[in-house]
């Protein structure tokens, strides 16, 4: 079976660089990429030539969908127009993957997040820290219990200079007004989904407190995040994201701590330290890629990996990160 996916709103960065899903969609030998969709048509051709040509575009992404019919769809976008492409598809029943933080704000994606529910519609969103080898040991060691329980978090992840999005084709990520925050906004869901994930609280877990600054780099988005939360059971996460690598690659680190040892993340090394030794664990990825195995879901009619639902658990906690920092970026949280 060949399965016919279109692409909305390839103006995110996404589309070809870093996660890139048009080049994996383009690689995969049982896909077709049947349309790509733009506001501006100039990106969206640029966007077919980098896969090779051959794919119609489209300036109106309902017109293409009603011409298209497609099995699948890739949502990007930007930040103030997420919710609305993802309530036409909800309404279309056409299941699809978006990318997050898939709204404006929290308020935005819980109406997502109620009509997705209220129709069983197919809302992915590819949040995978969750699935590392990296979480996929500090949840067995959690579920075990060797070494007690889950104690603190710490997640790092500072990217390269925002400048790389007006050079990539999505110079909006630079504007407040459609954008609504920076590395925080497009950052941090990585890592609250993942502690959301490892202390499975869901909307129990509070902002105990946060800080902003855009100095390293002057635009009117913040450039430097730092998250502080704390579980119902007392579990405490430190999150930090940023724009300050200062070439092509990432400053990141990964720690959970438990009350006798610590997982932690060196280089591409995952090290247990336990009261008696350092043992280095397996990172072997050989699973699919959530973009993968939401293709895989939504074909044989089961749910997401990632649902809608875990984005907004984690964009609940963006906005109140925003307001706990005095930001007006978290308006509406919900």
């Amino acid at each position: 079976m060949t399965i016919r996916v279109a692409a909305i709103g390839v103006c995110h960065w996404h589309s070809i660089y870093d996660s890139a899903y048009l080049r994996h969609l383009a690689a995969m030998e049982d896909v077709e990429i049947v349309g790509v969709h733009d506001d501006e048509p100039d990106i969206a051709e640029h966007r077919v030539s980098e896969i090779g040509g051959g794919i119609p575009t489209f300036t109106c992404y309902s017109d293409m969908l009603d011409e298209l019919d497609p099995d699948f769809v890739l949502a990007l976008g930007r930040h103030d127009t997420m919710a609305q492409t993802a309530h036409h598809l909800l309404d279309k029943g056409i299941p699809f993957i978006m990318e997050k933080p898939m709204s404006f704000n929290a308020r935005q994606l819980h109406g997502v997040v109620e009509k997705a529910e209220s129709t069983g519609g197919f809302a992915a969103v590819p949040l995978n820290m969750r699935d590392t080898p990296f979480f996929a040991h500090a949840k067995r060691l959690r579920d075990e219990g060797a070494y007690g329980s889950v104690c603190h978090f710490y997640q790092r992840m500072n990217r390269p200079t925002s400048e790389r999005y007006p050079a990539w084709g999505s110079p909006w990520m630079l504007d407040p007004a459609a954008a609504n925050g920076g590395c925080l906004r497009n950052l941090g869901a990585h890592g609250l989904d993942a502690f959301v994930n490892l202390t499975g609280e869901g909307e129990e877990i509070e902002v105990t407190g946060a800080q902003l600054s855009r100095s390293a780099l002057g635009k009117p988005i913040e450039d430097y995040a730092s998250v502080l939360v704390r579980s119902k059971s007392g579990i405490l996460g430190t999150i930090e994201v940023g724009n300050g690598f200062p070439r092509d690659g990432t400053d990141a680190n990964l720690k959970v701590a438990f009350e006798r040892a610590i997982l932690r993340m060196e280089g591409e090394r995952i090290v247990l330290e336990t009261p008696n030794d350092s043992y280095c664990l397996s990172n072997d990825d050989g699973a699919p890629s959530v973009l993968r195995r939401s293709l895989d879901a939504a074909v044989r009619g089961g749910p997401p990996p990632v649902s809608v639902a875990d984005c907004y658990r984690a964009v609940r906690l963006i906005d109140l990160a925003y307001i706990a920092a005095g930001n007006p970026y978290g308006t509406a949280a919900v």
